[in-house]
């Protein structure tokens, strides 16, 4: 099937991977390598004449076995070009959600149907036979309504109406209950199976629906899905597929032979995998076992005789529709418009901003429904919006805005709060950020290793696409936004956090960002000699006492006259300035870009250090030079940073300093390191910006642009009177972070304290996690019936035998460490921590609630304030 120009290309590419250094691997294994070559080439020249899975059949080799070998095939930056490695990712992430959503309808079948069903029931109507027309009839949906092939939830949304169909069809005596009884009762009713002759399909469908949706109910029941959600993608987009494929009933069930070709025509059309397979358990889709394996464990027992609690991983279906409804369940009690709170705040501005903020609100509803329809498929516009993503998104912005609020007032003593109410930009920030967090709960990762970081269609930074906001913008309000909403997930956290990053490390550095004003007008201020962060600020801890209006009201522009009048402050409303300020005091420095580049500096050292502990432990002298010239890149040759990214200056100076110390440490070596980073992208070095439109790998870049802006300071380094080195940043605990680990309290006793992040059954509440700790432990967790008050009693005495303190984490240069506060429940009426009184008609267990809740809400807020005194670095 292949071309004889892709035949010839990919000899030569075979060649020169066999001759290359390293190509032992390639030489013990022609099959595999012939194999890649011809699919590297034939991507490259768009000239792919056969199938994904006819190549990984000719070659006998697995999908993941593949993608690992592709990898180890990569020695050279020019082997695997960007478009294929654009292939490769767009293959994995539909096989993970395939494999993903095959692993749970198999299990949910099994839970729907007899294995073996009494024999009046034909072969033909057997459960294989079932098994087998649903998943054909599933893939064909997929791929006939959903333009985005990797979005496991709305993929799951379509497979559990594809079930409720063929349930409808199915005779009673093939299905378990309660679906037994649910198909009897229709029956009953008004046969699915016998429509009156003459009834359109989908006006029968539609009212079969609509008149008994009992068997939909249970299965979101079952799954945690959304009713309304699944009824809508029911109507909009599984419907109208029916029609369009013409699919007709026999013997109660679609035939097979109708829905086989036109899947087969649909496969090999897009020429990626057969996923019939997966119905055969064929080799060529087994995952990785190893990469699957992984299991999460408690903390092992001081007891060899206690059983130990190993729990599961939960599946990527499972946990998605975990995140989900949490959100929603966190949300249900938020309204869809300002709360009489946010109203009070409106009606307390100068200029009253409720009218702009609903008409934004009601702007961008419009704009994201056609955004959202635009990529995944029309038929599912009102999915992204009123149903589901946006409205949830619009509820969480007006709560995370009256909490915001409410700490501005607790800060500033003030309750007018007009200009930062009136900002455009703040608040297209904020519903942006809001919006995010629900479409990254909905659009969860399916592979099957956390550590992959595989992104959708829907994936940051599409919403900044979709709200026409900047991401230097965006940025501003993240970790506010985290501050002000304490029912984050730690998942989420850290997704906001991924953020971020790649704001810092690249989309704040695109031509058209703001950012590049801030640092002109910044070095304008004063002259040349101001600089946006000084480098004795380095190594002085960062502080996380800045707000939301500190970043969107600080000074973009500052004045070149004298100042006259009161500055644009961030530490005080507009409505209660400070008097005029003395003529000769100098004009505001932006705050925003000040903590963007010490947050830039951080993020940069952390990357430059865990790349130096792969590739020069051995040269400890070099590190401290090489983060020199790339923090003086940074701070002034920033424009080397337009439209490209962090860690292209980083390998550039790791690789310039190596070079003037006579140290040998190629470019090759450099990214086949970096390779192995957690979130990269073989994007970063194989495809630099040379010049206006024009890319090439990062060793072109260095020698054509990087090299000739800083040759003379490089060559500095190996003279005798060498630059200034730069102070080495310091490292704070992350102030998003929350401890994963269990951690022992200390003094031996068996006392454990972890986040609650057991599996949940959402459907039955908070109340029922479906695994909790071993019968010998005692849990106590706010919120449930705690029972007698022994429990109390016992955890008291256990903690107060032991005079300790609670040591912070034990990393180098960990500041000291705080007395742990003592949990007394024996106090009548009083509080240790806070000292707070109860009223004496209130019971004993009132108060103890009373108190422990006020601990659990100050312990919150300490977590959070910990990056403000701590000098305790953690490794990400």
């Amino acid at each position: 099937k292949v071309s004889d120009s892709v035949r010839e290309k990919a000899w030569k590419t075979y060649e020169s991977l066999s001759a290359a250094d390293g190509a032992l691997a390639c030489n013990k294994r022609k099959k595999e390598t012939w194999g890649v070559c011809i699919f590297i080439v034939a991507i490259d020249l768009d000239e792919v004449t056969f199938t994904f899975t006819e190549l990984l059949k000719s070659i006998n080799i697995s999908v993941c076995t593949f993608f690992q070998f592709l990898k180890e095939v990569d020695v050279n930056m020019d082997t695997v070009s960007t478009k294929v490695d654009s292939t490769v990712s767009r293959l994995k992430k539909k096989y993970d959600v395939l494999f993903a959503l095959y692993h749970k309808f198999e299990k949910t079948c099994g839970l729907i149907y007899l294995e073996q069903p009494s024999s009046e029931i034909s072969a033909e109507l057997s459960s294989v036979l079932v098994l087998k027309n649903y998943w054909i009839t599933f893939l064909l949906a997929k791929g006939k309504v959903l333009q985005v092939e990797d979005d496991l939830v709305i993929s799951f949304q379509l497979l559990l109406c594809v079930l409720d169909y063929f349930i409808k069809l199915s005779p009673p005596a093939i299905l378990k209950e309660p679906y037994k009884s649910s198909v009897s009762a229709v029956t009953v009713n008004g046969s699915a199976r016998t429509p009156r002759r003459g009834q359109s399909r989908s006006s029968r469908t539609a009212k079969q629906l609509d008149t008994d949706t009992k068997i939909i109910e249970i299965l979101c029941k079952e799954h945690d899905c959304n009713l309304d959600e699944v009824k809508n993608v029911y109507f909009t987009s599984f419907i109208p597929f029916l029609n369009s494929a013409g699919i007709v009933a026999s013997n109660g069930l679609p035939e097979v032979e109708v829905i086989l070709k036109q899947y087969d025509e649909l496969y090999l059309k897009n020429k990626d995998i057969d996923a019939r397979l997966f119905l055969n358990h064929d080799e060529t889709l087994q995952p990785d076992v190893t990469a699957c394996s992984q299991l999460e464990r408690t903390p092992l027992k001081n007891n060899p005789d206690e059983e130990i609690n190993i729990m599961l991983p939960q599946t990527p279906v499972r946990a998605a529709m975990n995140n989900i409804q949490q959100l929603i369940m966190i949300l249900n009690s938020a309204a869809d418009k300002p709360s009489d709170t946010l109203i009070m705040y409106f009606n307390n501005c100068t200029v009253n901003p409720k009218d702009s903020i609903l008409k934004r609100v009601e702007s961008f509803d419009h704009i994201f429904k056609k955004k959202f329809a635009e990529a995944v498929g029309q038929g599912w516009a009102e999915i992204g919006s009123q149903v589901g993503r946006y409205k949830l998104g619009v509820r969480l912005y007006y709560r995370v805005m009256e909490s915001m609020l409410k700490s501005e007032e607790e800060r500033l003593s003030v309750q007018n709060f007009s200009k930062l109410l009136n900002d455009n930009i703040f608040h297209t920030s904020l519903l942006a950020c809001a919006v995010e967090v629900v479409m990254a709960t909905y659009g969860r990762n399916a592979s099957q290793s956390d550590s992959t970081s595989a992104e959708t269609d829907l994936s940051f930074p599409w919403i900044l696409n979709v709200f026409d906001l900047k991401a230097f913008d965006f940025y501003k309000v993240i970790e506010s936004f985290i501050r002000a909403e304490p029912s984050l997930t730690r998942e989420m956290i850290k997704h906001l956090e991924h953020c971020e990053h790649r704001i810092m490390e690249s989309l704040a550095w695109q031509s058209g960002s703001p950012l590049f004003d801030l640092i002109k007008q910044s070095k304008e201020r004063e002259g040349q000699t101001d600089q946006p962060e000084p480098t004795s600020t380095l190594n002085t801890p960062l502080q996380h006492n800045h707000t939301a209006a500190d970043l969107y009201l600080s000074p973009v522009k500052s004045p070149k006259k004298k100042a006259s009048g009161p500055p644009i402050s961030a530490t005080s409303t507009p409505d209660v300035q400070p008097a005029v300020i003395p003529q000769t005091q100098k004009p505001q420095k932006s705050t925003s870009l000040s903590l963007f580049y010490k947050k830039v500096y951080l993020l940069a050292y952390r990357r430059l250090h865990t790349l130096f502990l792969h590739l020069l432990s051995e040269h400890p002298d070099l590190e401290p030079l090489i983060w020199t010239l790339f923090q003086h890149t940074l701070q002034n040759e920033y424009e080397l940073m337009r439209d490209r990214h962090l860690d292209q200056i980083m390998m550039c100076s790791m690789y310039g300093i190596c070079k003037v110390k006579n140290v040998d440490l190629r470019f090759k070596i450099i990214v086949s390191a970096y390779k192995e980073l957690c979130n990269t992208n073989q994007e970063t070095f194989k495809r630099v910006l040379i010049r206006e439109e024009q890319y090439d790998s990062i060793i072109v870049f260095y020698n054509l642009v990087f090299m000739q802006k800083l040759k003379t300071n490089i060559l500095q380094y190996a003279s005798s009177r060498p630059p200034t080195l730069s102070p080495i940043p310091h490292i704070p605990r992350s102030p998003y972070q929350f401890s994963n680990s269990p951690r022992r309290v200390p003094a031996g006793n068996n006392i454990y304290i972890s986040p609650l992040k057991s599996p949940y059954k959402f459907s039955d509440g908070f109340q029922s996690p479906t695994k909790m700790t071993p019968r010998s432990r005692i849990l106590v967790s706010i919120g449930e019936s705690f029972g007698t008050s022994e429990k109390f009693q016992k955890i008291n005495q256990m903690l107060c035998n032991s005079e300790c303190q609670l040591k912070r984490s034990a990393e180098v240069g960990a500041a000291a460490p705080k007395p742990l506060k003592r949990l007394r429940f024996d106090i009548e009426g009083q509080d240790e921590a806070d000292g707070s009184k109860h009223l004496p008609q209130e019971s004993k267990f009132q108060q103890k609630l009373a108190e422990m809740t006020s601990t659990r809400t100050r312990m919150q807020k300490q977590k959070l304030n910990d990056g403000n005194d701590t000098s305790a670095s953690e490794e990400k």
